[in-house]
C-alpha cells in the first residue's frame, strides 16, 4: 500500500469533510446558540457560575507560586533578544508543574480548573508571550487534552505522568500545502501489521522543535478491516524517520519553538492511535472547544498590561499644560482599553467556569471568546502604541540605551497579530461559529436547498421547515426586552440587558430574511456572515460585562466600578453593533468581488507599476513531497 500525494478536492467534497468533524447534536443547553436564534437565555449565565472553594484554594496557591517565579526567574527581555526560553527557565516550570496544569493529580498534575488554568497562562503571557504560548501549546491542543477526552486508560497511564511533569507536547496538523481545508490532508499513515507507517510534511508545529511527544493527524487509507480516514496518533518526536528540517522565524513571539517537521516511514504502533480510524479531525476539533479559550485568556492579560502602561505613562506624559490622559483625544482610547479589558477578562472567565460547570455547551461560546478576544486584544495593543506615540514604535531596548523605562510596546504589538490567526484565523472563526449559528436553520430546512435532494426530501423538508418557522418566527416580534423594569436587579445596566435581548430578536430576523433571500448561496455571503457573527459576539460581551458586574457588585469586590467599566462598555459596543446592522444591507460586497475578478484578471496591473518588488525567489508553497529528509535534524529538546 502506497502513501497517497496531495490531494485535489472539490469545494463540495472540502466542505462534507469539514461538516462530518462537526459534532452534529446539542445534548446541552447554549447561551450562545440560543442568542443567535433571537432567545435571549439569561438564566444560562446569571447568577455568575463561581468555583469551589477547593479549586479556588487550589488554583490560588499555584498562582502565587507562578507569579514569584515569574517576577524572579522570567527574563522576557533576554528571551526576545536571544529568541529562545532558556532551558533553566524551561527547567523551572517543570519543577512548578506548570506542565501539568489541566493533567489530573492522580496523573502527577495540578488538577487545576478552566479558570486557573486560563489565569495561570495569562500571567505566564505577560511575563513572556513566548513562555504562554510553549504552554498553551503544550496542554491546549497538545497530547494531554485529546488524551484527556478520547485516550484510552493505557494511553493516559502511560503518557500523562510524562506530560504532567518532563516532556513537552505538539500539535500537528497543518501542512505546506493544507491549512484550513483538512480534505487536502496528505500526510499518510500506512497501517502495517501492529504499526501505521507515517509520511508527510506538517508545517507550522509549535513546540515541535522542542517537543517529546507529539499528536499528529494522518490520513489513513481505506483498506480492508481499516475504515480510513484523518486518524490521530501519539508520536515520539525522536522516533527514528523524524526530521525538524527548520525552526521557523516569526514578526513576533520571537521564543516561539515551531518548526517544519517531516515524517519518512515512521513507525507508530497502533496502540498511540487516539480514537478510531477517521475520527481524527472530530477530536481535534472537540479539543478546541476548551483549547480556544487560553488564547483570548492571554489577550486579556495584554489588555490588562495595555492599561497599566497607558494610565502611568498619561499621566506622567504631559502637553499643553495638562497630562495627556486629559486630552479628550487620548483619553477615548485609555477608556476603551479599560472598557475592553474588562469586558474581554468578562468573556473568559464566563465561558471557562460555564466549561468547569460542564451543563453547558461552550462549542460557540469558546470560538466568539477567541474571535473577539485576537481582535479586541490587537486594537488594545494597537491603540497603546498609539498612546506612547514614538515611544510605542521604539524598541525597548533602544529606549533603555538612552535612559528611559524599557517599556515593549512594539514587541507586544508585534506579538498580539499572530492571534488573530493562530487556532483560526479570524476569517475562518466567522465561517465556523456562522455554520453553528444557523444550525437550527439547516436542521429542519437544510435539505431545501440541497441540490442532491430528490422532491420527495425537499417536500419533507419543507413541512418540517414550516412547522418550526410557524412557531419560531412570531416570537421575534415581541420579548422581554420591550419591557421597561425587565432585569431591573442590574440597575443602571438593565437597559443593556434590555437591548441585547431586543438586538437578539433583530439579529435572529435578519439572519431568517438572509437565508429567505440567498438560500443555498448563503454560504458564499461571507461578507455577511462576517457580520452576524461580528454582532453575536458583541452581544455576547456585553451580556458577559454585565453578569460580571452585578456579580463583583453583590460579593462587595469593587462593584461601583465595575458597574461604571461595563455601562462604559456596552455603550461603546451598542454603536459598533448598530454599524455592523447598517452594513448588513448597505456595503460593497458586489463591487469588492468585481474588483476581486479584475485584480486576479490582470486589469490592474498598470497599478502595480513603480515600485520594486524586494521579495526573494522561489515557489509561494514549499515542495511536501514525501520522503528522505535532505536537512539536518534542527531538533533541540529543553535540557
Amino acid at each position: 500500500m502506497t502513501a497517497p500525494s496531495i490531494r485535489n478536492v472539490s469545494e463540495r467534497e472540502a466542505r462534507q469533510v469539514a461538516e462530518a468533524a462537526r459534532e452534529q447534536d446539542w445534548h446541552k443547553p447554549s447561551f450562545a446558540k440560543e442568542l443567535f436564534l433571537g432567545r435571549f437565555r439569561l438564566d444560562l449565565i446569571h447568577p455568575h457560575p463561581t468555583p469551589s472553594v477547593d479549586d479556588v484554594r487550589r488554583g490560588e496557591k499555584f498562582l502565587a507560586t507562578l507569579r514569584e517565579f515569574c517576577e524572579t526567574q522570567v527574563d522576557g527581555a533576554r528571551i526576545e533578544r536571544d529568541g529562545r526560553i532558556p532551558d533553566e527557565t524551561v527547567r523551572g516550570l517543570k519543577e512548578l508543574g506548570a506542565l501539568g496544569m489541566k493533567i489530573d493529580p492522580k496523573y502527577g498534575g495540578l488538577g487545576l480548573t478552566q479558570v486557573y488554568y486560563n489565569r495561570a497562562l495569562a500571567l505566564a503571557g505577560s511575563a513572556s508571550p513566548a513562555i504562554g504560548a510553549l504552554l498553551s501549546a503544550h496542554q491546549s491542543i497538545g497530547v494531554p487534552q485529546p488524551l484527556k477526552l478520547f485516550g484510552t486508560q493505557e494511553q493516559k497511564e502511560a503518557f500523562l505522568p510524562r506530560l504532567a511533569r518532563t516532556d513537552i507536547s505538539a500539535f500537528l496538523l497543518t501542512e505546506p500545502d493544507v491549512g484550513s481545508d483538512p480534505a487536502r490532508l496528505a500526510t499518510a499513515a500506512v497501517p502495517d501489521g501492529d504499526d501505521y507507517v507515517l509520511d508527510g510534511v506538517k508545517l507550522w508545529t509549535t513546540n515541535g522543535v522542542v517537543a517529546d511527544l507529539l499528536v499528529v493527524m494522518a490520513r489513513v487509507p481505506a483498506s480492508e478491516g481499516h475504515k480510513g480516514g484523518i486518524t490521530a496518533f501519539v508520536v515520539e518526536a525522536d522516533s527514528p524517520g523524524i526530521t525538524v528540517e527548520n525552526r521557523n522565524a516569526f514578526m513576533g513571539l520571537r521564543g516561539l519553538e515551531n518548526g517544519v517537521t517531516r515524517f519518512h516511514r515512521v513507525r507508530v504502533p497502533a496502540a498511540n492511535r487516539i480514537g478510531p480510524e477517521g475520527a481524527g479531525l472530530k477530536i481535534a476539533l472537540t479539543t478546541l472547544n476548551t483549547g480556544r479559550l487560553s488564547l483570548p485568556a492571554m489577550c486579556a492579560g495584554t489588555g490588562k498590561w495595555c492599561l497599566k502602561i497607558a494610565r502611568e505613562w498619561s499621566g506622567a506624559r504631559e502637553q499643553w499644560g495638562r497630562p495627556i490622559a486629559k486630552h479628550e483625544a487620548v483619553g477615548a482610547k485609555i477608556s476603551f482599553i479599560a472598557a475592553t479589558t474588562f469586558a474581554l477578562e468578562a468573556v473568559v472567565d464566563l465561558a471557562s467556569q460555564m466549561a468547569d460547570e460542564n451543563r453547558n455547551d461552550i462549542r460557540i461560546e469558546a470560538a466568539l471568546a477567541k474571535l473577539y478576544g485576537s481582535e479586541m486584544g490587537w486594537q488594545m495593543a494597537d491603540e497603546l502604541v498609539q498612546i506612547r506615540g514614538g515611544r510605542g514604535f521604539e524598541t525597548a531596548d533602544s529606549l533603555a540605551a538612552r535612559g528611559e523605562r524599557a517599556v515593549p510596546t512594539e514587541q507586544m504589538l508585534r506579538d498580539m497579530r499572530i492571534n488573530r490567526i493562530f487556532e483560526g484565523s479570524t476569517e475562518i472563526m466567522h465561517l465556523l461559529i456562522a455554520r453553528e449559528a444557523v444550525d437550527a436553520h439547516l436542521s429542519v430546512a437544510g435539505d431545501l436547498i440541497d441540490p442532491d435532494k430528490t422532491l420527495a426530501d425537499k417536500g419533507k423538508a419543507a413541512a418540517k421547515a414550516g412547522g418550526f418557522y410557524a412557531r419560531w418566527l412570531p416570537k421575534l416580534v415581541a420579548g422581554a426586552g420591550q419591557l421597561p423594569r425587565t432585569y431591573a436587579e442590574f440597575g443602571e445596566l438593565a437597559g443593556h440587558l434590555r437591548y441585547v435581548e431586543r438586538t437578539s430578536r433583530k439579529l435572529a430576523r435578519s439572519t431568517f430574511y438572509a437565508m429567505s433571500r440567498w438560500q443555498g448561496k448563503m454560504e458564499t455571503k461571507q461578507g455577511f456572515l462576517g457580520r452576524i457573527v461580528d454582532i453575536g459576539a458583541e452581544l455576547f460581551a456585553m451580556s458577559a460585562a454585565c453578569v460580571r458586574a452585578e456579580h463583583l457588585r453583590l460579593t462587595g469586590n469593587h462593584g461601583r466600578e465595575a458597574h461604571q467599566l461595563a455601562d462604559a462598555f456596552c455603550r461603546q459596543a451598542r454603536i459598533r453593533v448598530e454599524e455592523l446592522f447598517h452594513r448588513l444591507w448597505t456595503n460593497t460586497d458586489e463591487l469588492d468581488r468585481k474588483v476581486v475578478s479584475g485584480v486576479l484578471g490582470g486589469r490592474y496591473t498598470w497599478l502595480e507599476e513603480g515600485v520594486v518588488d524586494p521579495s526573494g525567489d522561489g515557489p509561494w508553497i514549499a515542495d511536501a513531497t514525501p520522503g528522505r529528509s535532505t536537512k539536518d535534524n534542527v531538533r533541540r529538546p529543553f535540557q
